[in-house]
């Protein structure tokens, strides 16, 4: 068993080398408790322990989660049926949650392929894969309005009693700050190849705007759904946004016009990328961070910054060759490669990390704009 103290002393590339090792080992218990599981579900060992269910003795007696007994057993059923799903789990080559969502779509004829076109795959990815399997029809649009929050079961056991000692009942608990309910993420799934269903909870006044658009839109399409309405708006989105990113537009000017027309030639002595510079590394790196890492590229695409190869700081010009794309955390790392970790920490506000440093202290160091080192 490894200590803090015995990792402290290890070597960035041994405590790596260290971490796989240990992936590899829990991965390989997983496997043999999924064998184990299916082993007892066959002798109903299950039933012997006091349980009903194998859902059961995961919970009760190997004190499981749900979750984790959920994909446990999935796994232990899929591989009784497809023994190759063990060798892939121990692999690495797929996970516990895709073969739960794999695991009704297994046939002795598809297995194999399926299960190869799973390979390293993201669960959206096998949501996809089960999607083309199994279309599912597109859902109606609708807006409904959702139920307002309950009232404190105190509350409303009062109020069913005697409303004056339900008013007091009320102003009590009001008088104590209570947390508000967190609000349910946005879900989005694919119901069949190239369609998804898209659920989401909005205020009032995205709704008016929502109905607003629809009026306005039905001169050019009758029906004017929910659908359209988000195609258009994200469309028009997305073009304004990449714009102001990216510098992209239909009718891009030339480098080197005069102020009037364009912010001025190129400066490669400026810390500030020009719309031309922007529009040529976004599209030669794709819209995605560059950092190149041992096992292959950064897939990161959220939060972009420009980033000087050479720091602006020592020297490194502002030019195209210059210039890459990387994500918040890649910029930061690689700004600690050159500066140190504590000027980071210090800065680290401008990469869109934590940081305990006012804002202030960013624009002392040229930070207010977007960051590029």
């Amino acid at each position: 068993m490894t200590t803090n103290d015995s990792l402290s002393r290890l070597s960035d590339a041994e405590l790596l080398n260290e971490v796989k090792r240990l992936a590899a080992i829990e991965r390989e218990a997983t496997a043999d408790l999924i064998q184990s599981l299916a082993e007892v579900e066959a002798r109903r060992l299950h039933l012997a322990s006091g349980c009903s269910s194998m859902f059961g003795y995961c919970t009760q007696v190997l004190h499981l989660s749900e979750h984790a007994a959920y994909a446990r057993i999935a796994a232990a059923r899929a591989a009784t049926r497809f023994p190759v799903v063990m060798d892939l789990l121990i692999e690495g080559a797929i996970t516990l949650t895709t073969v739960t969502l794999l695991r009704r779509h297994l046939t002795a004829e598809n297995h194999a392929a399926l299960l190869e076109a799973a390979r390293h795959k993201s669960k959206a990815d096998v949501e996809m894969l089960v999607a083309t399997l199994h279309p599912q029809p597109e859902v109606p649009s609708s807006v409904r309005k959702v139920r307002a929050p309950k009232l404190p079961a105190a509350v409303t056991a009062a109020l069913l009693s005697d409303v004056t000692e339900a008013m007091a009942t009320l102003q009590a608990t009001t008088r104590e700050p209570q947390s508000a309910p967190s609000p349910q993420p946005a879900v989005v799934r694919a119901i069949a190849p190239e369609r998804y269903k898209l659920q989401v909870t909005i205020g009032a006044e995205t709704r008016a705007k929502l109905r607003r658009a629809q009026d306005l839109l039905r001169h050019t399409n009758r029906s004017a759904d929910e659908a359209a309405v988000i195609d258009r708006a994200l469309t028009v989105l997305v073009e304004q946004l990449e714009k102001v990113k990216y510098g992209r537009t239909d009718r891009p000017r030339r480098a080197g016009l005069p102020r009037a027309e364009s912010r001025g030639p190129s400066n490669p002595s400026s810390r500030h990328v020009p719309a031309h510079l922007r529009r040529a590394v976004s599209g030669r790196d794709g819209d995605r961070c560059a950092f190149v890492r041992p096992v292959g590229r950064c897939s990161e695409t959220a939060g972009l910054q420009y980033h000087h190869r050479i720091p602006f700081a020592e020297g490194g010009p502002t030019t195209v060759d210059n210039l890459e794309l990387r994500c918040p955390a890649h910029n930061a790392y690689e700004a600690g490669q050159w500066f140190g970790p504590l000027f980071v920490r210090e800065a680290g506000g401008a990469w869109g990390l934590p940081t305990e440093a006012p804002r202030a202290k960013a624009g002392e160091l040229g930070l207010d704009q977007v960051p590029s080192w």
